[in-house]
């Protein structure tokens, strides 16, 4: 089988979605660049019973590649249009986790309520216009909310997190509902404070640098 283990790698994100409490049952999706388009979760499965055979390759068209026996997630044009526009990411996730969704249907930005937004890219995160599932117009208000950005709800449905690999686009997502749970909490006490543009500016210099930083 080709792409084996990337496969499994896909496999294995998609059931740390669920985990992790990112989706539920069938809902969400999972996907990995790789160079004729990409691995991307089929649709209607549930992870628990997915095996990696069952990880749809294809490409940036939808059309599975030759030998596939499964049609991909619904929201494959969500994701090939996420390649299609930044070659530097590796992976999409797209979830329905609570927080998320339920500030999704507030239908408005995150402000820089917390220093951590600027782990999305910017100094908000951004709810994109609503447009039915699965459809190229709620692929095309995604790229809208994602310019410059790393993550970005989707309006009235979920997130979407952005990575170079999976586990990036994974770990952004879980601190990205964190964040979105945590401004729900405080919305009932009244709006939160925000940082100043001067405030997150720096935020995002230091970010540039946080970490591990190769050698050399």
């Amino acid at each position: 089988m080709e792409y084996r283990q990337e496969r499994e790698a896909v496999l294995a994100a998609a059931r740390r979605t669920v985990a992790s409490g990112l989706t539920h049952g069938t809902a969400g999706n999972v996907s990995m660049r790789i160079p004729p388009g990409m691995l991307i979760t089929p649709t209607g499965l549930e992870y628990e019973r997915l095996t990696p055979e069952e990880v749809v390759a294809t490409g940036l068209d939808g059309v599975p590649l030759p030998g596939e026996r499964w049609a991909p997630s619904s929201e494959w044009p969500l994701h090939a249009a996420v390649y299609a526009a930044r070659p530097e990411i590796g992976a999409v996730v797209h979830g329905h986790a609570p927080a998320a969704s339920a500030f999704s249907c507030l239908g408005r930005d995150l402000p820089p309520f917390h220093y951590m937004i600027a782990a999305a890219g910017g100094d908000s995160i951004r709810c994109a216009e609503y447009a039915l599932f699965g459809t190229p117009e709620l692929a095309a208000q995604a790229l809208r909310a994602l310019t410059d950005r790393r993550a970005c709800f989707l309006a009235h449905h979920g997130l979407l997190t952005l990575g170079t690999d999976l586990p990036a686009a994974l770990a952004l997502a879980v601190e990205v509902e964190h964040l979105a749970d945590l401004f729900l909490r405080l919305l009932p006490l009244g709006e939160p404070a925000r940082l100043s543009g001067a405030e997150m500016a720096a935020v995002l210099a230091r970010f540039a640098t946080y970490g591990q930083q190769p050698k050399g």
